[in-house]
């Protein structure tokens, strides 16, 4: 008998069927807290520099990271071969897309839009209309002539669009929809796509190409970049956040090369359909259902001897909608790191075991050390507003000294991060190598640490067992459409 969704996600998740934590994995999330706890206790001893140990060792850490993106993104030197249609599109994997929707109506044409035009287009484009109240109903019938069905029952493909459908079901949550999506399509693949994401117009035929190269691909990243609004607060979000995800996606290659790449946004991701079918869908209980999904397909790979493959692809590119001030990006902040951290806890025996390989070994122990990066960090910080104002002058210059060398090192990371980026994605826009600049400079007393303050509302909400979302509101992409 075929297996539903629910039934395989109960046999493939570990939030469902627990694993037994391995002494290795204690040891290393224990170590973790253990070494926060020795590092500031020495700033009550005040000798020199090292008072500020637990901000050394957030130093240490972090150019200890950058050292190994940079190594592994060597083969980034290399121009990539350009994007051509080498592919008849019948030897291409068909696709799917999916636009998960609750109250999108303002965003939707925009996005529908990206879609229509794609170059070897998608064979389906499923609106997965999760209980929208707003005008979406209206939208979808007047403007894109479409014709409501039962909930959970696809609708007849569009009288104008002859790909383009609806799905509506119960107000549920993103991955509940996604999954009631997944199950009525029957293309070889499907991309996610965000209401509020746009796709350049040859990102399904990147995708697609990708699949059809690399026959073990289950799961890949398009290339995001944010847009926010125009408003002063707006300008400052994009500008740090523009240089932030340049910097992530290039880390992102350095893990895919280690085969221990786990982040792939589901505002702009693709997966071979039947990999999800067999790993139960998306977990409609988690925080951030994108990230948790690749570990239950990495361990579902490693228990199946399936050797499955993640991969960003850089020719695939995506705009998508970003928080544009300090309560909106708090709130996504805080979603995205309880989310991370309900995932880390979930998949906690896969840490320090070599049953995972690299991943195992390497990615997993350096998240059990990300899930105090923001602990330490702010630690440091306050370590130094307690030295400054306390009157140990001497310690403060010292500390600046390291700052003043890691701000260096930072610069140098960010202009290599740019460089590759450029060769490898091909996009140059938004990255101004002296805007960079400035951007290393004022990010570790400003961006970083309302990144970190972010992180820790994220471990409240963790502990607190929360499990909203938050509303966010959209104005990027409007913004930019209006320009």
């Amino acid at each position: 008998m075929k297996k539903t969704l629910e039934q395989a996600l109960a046999l493939a998740s570990p939030r469902i069927l627990p694993r037994p934590t391995t002494l290795s994995s204690s040891l290393i999330h224990v170590s973790v807290v253990v070494l926060w706890l020795l590092l500031f206790a020495r700033a009550f001893f005040l000798q020199g520099v090292v008072a500020w140990s637990t901000g050394i060792a957030y130093v240490v850490y972090d150019t200890l990271l950058l050292a190994f993106v940079t190594l592994k993104t060597l083969p980034l030197m290399r121009p990539p071969p350009p994007l051509e249609p080498d592919y008849d599109s019948r030897d291409l994997p068909s696709m799917g897309v999916i636009v998960a929707s609750h109250n999108e109506a303002a965003v939707l044409p925009l996005t529908l839009a990206a879609l229509l035009r794609q170059t070897y287009g998608p064979a389906q484009i499923v609106i997965a209309d999760d209980g929208s109240t707003d005008n979406t109903r209206a939208l979808l019938t007047e403007r894109f002539g479409l014709t409501a069905a039962a909930e959970g029952v696809l609708s007849a493909p569009s009288s104008l669009y002859p790909n383009l459908y609806w799905l509506r079901v119960p107000h549920a949550g993103k991955a509940r929809a996604l999954n009631a999506a997944i199950t009525v399509m029957t293309t070889d693949t499907v991309m996610t796509v965000d209401a509020d994401t746009l796709l350049d117009d040859d990102a399904t035929y990147a995708m697609r190409a990708a699949f059809a190269s690399e026959p073990k691909l289950v799961a890949a990243a398009g290339i995001l970049t944010p847009v926010c609004g125009k408003s002063v607060s707006g300008r400052v979000f994009q500008w740090f956040q523009s240089y932030e995800y340049m910097r992530n996606f290039i880390a992102r290659f350095a893990w895919m090369r280690a085969e221990s790449l786990l982040l792939i946004s589901g505002a702009f991701a693709s997966f071979r359909r039947d990999a999800l079918i067999d790993v139960g869908g998306f977990d409609p209980q988690c925080l951030v259902e994108d990230y948790e999904l690749i570990h239950r397909l990495r361990r579902y790979s490693v228990d199946h001897g399936l050797s499955w493959d993640v991969r960003v692809v850089g020719d695939a590119h995506a705009h998508t909608d970003a928080p544009g001030n300090l309560s909106s990006f708090l709130r996504q902040r805080r979603r995205w790191f309880a989310g991370f951290l309900q995932t880390q806890y979930w998949n906690r025996d896969m840490t320090g075991n070599p049953r995972y390989g690299t991943l195992g070994m390497l990615m997993l122990p350096v998240k059990a050390v990300d899930t105090m990066q923001p602990i330490y960090g702010l630690t440091a910080f306050s370590l130094l507003l307690a030295f400054g104002f306390g009157g140990h002058g001497a310690i403060v210059v010292s500390i600046f000294s390291v700052i003043g060398l890691k701000t260096a090192i930072d610069l140098a990371f960010y202009l290599w991060c740019i460089h590759l980026y450029r060769r490898w994605t091909g996009a140059r826009t938004g990255s101004s190598l002296w805007m960079a600049v400035l951007a290393a400079i004022a990010e570790p007393f400003t961006f970083q640490l309302v990144r970190h303050v972010g992180a820790l509302l994220g471990w409240l909400h963790f502990l607190r067992g929360g499990r909203s979302w938050g509303v966010q509101r959209r104005s990027g992409l409007v913004a930019r459409d209006e320009s």
